[in-house]
């Protein structure tokens, strides 16, 4: 019987790390076609940040993914294949918020396109909360990236995740960092196993289709709440950078 006991507590118990943004799973093939790969060289190696397109020529994400070379991927599910729907655009030009600090506060960034993505199934737009938008303590709201799936679990593809938002105390007690409620939010409830990772960063939470707050920084472990960048108390900051640099023509 002990074999068979086994085999029952393996098929019927979850298990901790399969295929997961920490407690989440693998999206369905561009189920967000907003996301925003990018891919980020330093002198020692190429890391990965999140990313969302907002206008055909521009992605919005976290200050902190700021480096010289930065390039965008649009449309892609596995990063390190080249599939048909990808468009692979270098970023022109970096705009990271200018009050952008180590602490991670204003932790926001623009990114110009040197060419304007063309809109597919598999490439659109996100859209952007209003300045008066609110989210509440118990929303639940979803998260998507190409971050690690575990401590030392890395992934090439989206995996995606749901959220519940915290009052600002979870946040505020538990993190170094100084938190501002009005341009932050606490996002993940601490008595579940669910949230955004490295290489998550700069990615959108999104809330009735709507993007509320870009990923921030979080607990080294990975365990939630993490903070997130509150979009609405952004947003005539956006609007002013790329009002500034019209839409460019079609090639």
């Amino acid at each position: 019987m002990k074999p068979l006991l086994l085999l029952l507590v393996f098929l019927l118990c979850p298990r901790a790390e399969a295929g997961k943004i920490i407690g989440g799973r693998e999206a369905v093939r561009h189920s967000h076609p907003y996301m925003a790969f990018l891919r980020i060289k330093t002198p020692i190696k190429t890391k990965g940040c999140g990313g969302f397109l907002v206008r055909e020529d521009f992605v919005l994400t976290a200050a902190h993914c700021w480096r010289r070379s930065i390039t965008v991927i649009l449309g892609a599910h596995n990063i390190k294949e080249k599939e048909r729907s990808q468009q692979i655009i270098p970023v022109k030009k970096v705009f990271p918020h200018p009050d952008y600090n180590s602490n991670y506060s204003n932790d926001i960034m623009l990114l110009q396109l040197e060419k304007k993505a063309k809109l597919t199934a598999e490439v659109s737009l996100l859209k952007l909360p209003s300045r008066k938008s609110q989210v509440t303590p118990g929303m639940v709201c979803t998260v998507a990236g190409w971050g690690r799936i575990g401590q030392n679990i890395s992934t090439t593809k989206l995996h995606e995740v749901q959220l519940e938002i915290q009052k600002d105390k979870e946040c505020v007690s538990r993190f170094k960092e100084p938190y501002n409620s009005t341009i932050q939010m606490c996002v993940g409830n601490p008595k579940e196993n669910k949230t955004s990772f490295k290489g998550d960063s700069g990615g959108p939470l999104v809330c009735k289709n709507v993007a509320q707050g870009i990923v921030s920084f979080g607990g080294k472990k990975g365990t939630p709440p993490s903070v997130y960048t509150r979009i609405s108390s952004f947003r005539l900051w956006i609007e002013k950078t790329m009002k500034s640099f019209k839409l460019q023509a079609q090639d």
